[in-house]
C-alpha cells in the first residue's frame, strides 16, 4: 500500500512538473507572438523591440544560459527584420539607428543575463562542494575521534591491569613473569603512542599545529630527553652521547620555540635510532650552530638508508622496503616534519659514512633575553 502512494505521488509530481514548464514555455512564447503583432502592424517608427527584453529575462530565469542567447539571437533577428517587414524602411536613417540601439539592448541584456546565469551556477556548485567537503571533514572527525577512542580504552585498561600486576595487587610474581609484564607494558605503551601519534597527524592536517612558543634551551632539552631514554638503550645495549664542539655551548642553543612539541620530536629521532642502531654501538647527539640557525644531528651505526627512500621518509605513512622503514607506522617521521616546520625549520635525513644514518633539523636562533 505504502510503495503504491509513493509511486502515486512521484507520477503526481513529475505530470505537475511538466504541466508548470508548459506553462512558462506558452507564456514566453505568448510575450514574443505579442511583441511581434504590435512590431509588424505598426509603422517601423515604433520600435517594441525592447519588450523582447522580459523574454529572454524569463528564458533566463527558467531554463539556463545557451537558450537564454538563443532567444536574444532570434529577438535581435526580429528586431532587424521590421525594417523590411511589412514594408522597405532602409532610407529612413532615425528608424535604423533606433533598431541598431534596440537589437543593441537586446544582446547587452541577453550576454550580462547569459554570464549572470553561468556565475550564479558556478557559485552554487561552490557551495555545493563546499557543505560536502565540510560534511565531510565532519564524519571523518567524528571517525578519528571514535576510532582512538575505542583504541585507546582498552590499551589504557590493558596498562592499568599490567601495573597492577607488576605491583603485586593479584599475588606475588616470579621474575620471568616480571620481565614478561615489563615487556607487555612496553608493548602497549608503543601502541597507546602511536594512537595517540594518529590523532595528532589528523588535528594538525585540518586544523594546523597550535605552538606555546617560548624560549627553550636546544641542549637541556636534548639532555632531557636522552634521559629518558636509558632504559631503552639499555635494553638495546646502545649508548646514547651528545656531542658539542664549544665547551660553553649551552649559552648559545636558544630558539623559539614550544618544549612539548620539540620534546616529541628529539625522543622521536633519538628512539629511532637507539632501534635501528646495532648492538653494543653507540648514537651520537650532536648540537652545532650555522649562522644564525642551531642544528641537531642524531647519528646512528645502523643500516643507512637507500638512495631511493631518501626523498620520501618524512611522507605521511611512508613505508620504504628496508628493514629500517618498514617496522614503522610511517608516522613519526612525519609528525616530526609537521611540528619542525610549524617552527620554520628545516629537518632532513642523510646516510652516514661508513655506516648508519644521520637525522638532523635546524631552528632560527635567538638569544636568551630574544622577544617573540
Amino acid at each position: 500500500m505504502t510503495k503504491r502512494k509513493n509511486l502515486w505521488l512521484k507520477i503526481r509530481k513529475f505530470f505537475r512538473k511538466k504541466s508548470q514548464n508548459k506553462f512558462k514555455f506558452w507564456f514566453i512564447w505568448a510575450i514574443f507572438v505579442l511583441v511581434i503583432v504590435l512590431e509588424y502592424t505598426t509603422p517601423s517608427e515604433f520600435v517594441f523591440g525592447y519588450l523582447y527584453i522580459g523574454s529572454i529575462l524569463l528564458v533566463n530565469t527558467f531554463s539556463g544560459g545557451k537558450a537564454t542567447l538563443k532567444v536574444t539571437i532570434l529577438a535581435i533577428g526580429l528586431t532587424l527584420s521590421n525594417l523590411l517587414i511589412p514594408i522597405i524602411q532602409l532610407n529612413n536613417t532615425a528608424t535604423i539607428a533606433n533598431r541598431l540601439i534596440a537589437t543593441l539592448a537586446l544582446a547587452v541584456t541577453g550576454w550580462l543575463s547569459y554570464r549572470t546565469r553561468h556565475y550564479e551556477e558556478a557559485i552554487a556548485r561552490q557551495r555545493e562542494q563546499l557543505s560536502s567537503q565540510q560534511k565531510l571533514a565532519s564524519l571523518r572527525e567524528d571517525f578519528v575521534s571514535t576510532l582512538t577512542h575505542d583504541l585507546k580504552t582498552p590499551i589504557l585498561g590493558a596498562i592499568e591491569t599490567i601495573k597492577n600486576l607488576q605491583n603485586g595487587h593479584f599475588g606475588k610474581i616470579t621474575p620471568s613473569q616480571a620481565k614478561v609484564l615489563e615487556m607487555m607494558a612496553r608493548s602497549h605503551s608503543s601502541s597507546l603512542q602511536l594512537v595517540q601519534t594518529l590523532l595528532d597527524v589528523y588535528h594538525n592536517d585540518t586544523e594546523g599545529l597550535q605552538l606555546q612558543l617560548q624560549s627553550v634551551n636546544l641542549a637541556t632539552l636534548t639532555s632531557e630527553v636522552i634521559a629518558t631514554t636509558i632504559d631503552l638503550a639499555a635494553s638495546r645495549q646502545v649508548y646514547v652521547a651528545m656531542k658539542c664542539a664549544d665547551s660553553d655551548f649551552r649559552s648559545h642553543f636558544w630558539v623559539k620555540g614550544d618544549p612539548l612539541q620539540l620534546q616529541r620530536v628529539l625522543n622521536n629521532l633519538i628512539a629511532n635510532a637507539i632501534n635501528y642502531s646495532s648492538r653494543s654501538s653507540k648514537v651520537d647527539v650532536i648540537l652545532e650552530t650555522e649562522g644564525e640557525q642551531n642544528i641537531v644531528k642524531v647519528c646512528d651505526r645502523g643500516l643507512g638508508i637507500t638512495k631511493e627512500e631518501l626523498p620520501h621518509l618524512f611522507e605521511r605513512f611512508y613505508q620504504g622496503a628496508s628493514h629500517r622503514q618498514a617496522t614503522g607506522s610511517g608516522l613519526g617521521l612525519y609528525l616530526s616534519r609537521q611540528i619542525i616546520e610549524a617552527h620554520r625549520g628545516t629537518i632532513w635525513a642523510e646516510n652516514r659514512s661508513p655506516q648508519g644514518a644521520i637525522f638532523g633539523f635546524s631552528l632560527p636562533a635567538i638569544l636568551p633575553t630574544h622577544p617573540v
